[in-house]
């Protein structure tokens, strides 16, 4: 797979627990710069439309709808429109949203490409459909090197190196400050940040991760 090994793993382990159709849109659309764009003159207007597509869950949940909405816009439109005039609607929708239509035209190829790469090797694409606790419990299974949990401060301890983070700014659960989590992305300016975040329970670790936190 032409990807990060974690998000191969990702992928793999999806396969295994029914969720590949939903780990496909997430991997494609975390392979790409940001979906959201929040100008300064506009910053209220965006997280509006932020909260539109968000999920209590975490960033990983609100970018599948920002998928699915992206998906179910185009597919009406195609319907009535011809392909230009399509695109051209989505590009209106995407500024409309403060969606970063650039960034979701390439994850969308990148869905593509990588939905024919795991269809050569031979892994069933199948879907949780709305049981997203299956979703939450193969990210954390995926990513549990990049777990993180909440200290009495408010900041991040990350459990497998120590590091103390905080979560970004930009992300869904920046004020919601869950007890644990799992994150994608480390950024390391005058403070270290933690972005693309899910919510995860912490005794998931043990179970779905023994050799990391068996004995913890």
């Amino acid at each position: 797979l032409p990807l990060e090994p974690v998000y191969s793993k990702a992928l793999i382990l999806s396969s295994q627990l029914n969720c590949l159709e939903e780990m496909l849109i997430v991997v494609a659309m975390l392979s790409v710069e940001s979906i959201f764009y929040a100008p300064r003159e506009k910053l209220e207007e965006s997280r509006a439309a932020l909260r539109c597509f968000s999920s209590p869950e975490g960033d990983h949940l609100t970018l599948l709808n920002v998928f699915h909405a992206s998906n179910e816009f185009v597919v009406k439109n195609k319907l009535t429109h011809s392909k230009e005039k399509a695109e051209k609607n989505l590009r209106k929708w995407c500024k409309d949203n403060f969606i970063n239509s650039r960034s979701l035209r390439h994850a969308r190829d990148v869905h593509s490409q990588i939905q024919r790469n795991v269809e050569q090797m031979g892994l069933r694409i199948t879907s949780c459909g709305d049981d997203m606790l299956v979703f939450r419990r193969c990210l954390a299974a995926s990513f549990f090197l990049n777990a993180a949990l909440k200290q009495p401060d408010g900041m991040y301890r990350i459990l497998s190196s120590g590091l103390m983070v905080q979560i970004h700014p930009s992300s869904i659960l920046f004020r919601s400050k869950p007890e644990c989590i799992i994150f994608d992305k480390l950024v390391r300016t005058n403070n270290n940040y933690i972005r693309n975040i899910c919510r995860i329970d912490y005794l998931w670790l043990p179970e779905l991760a023994p050799q990391c936190y068996g004995l913890q």
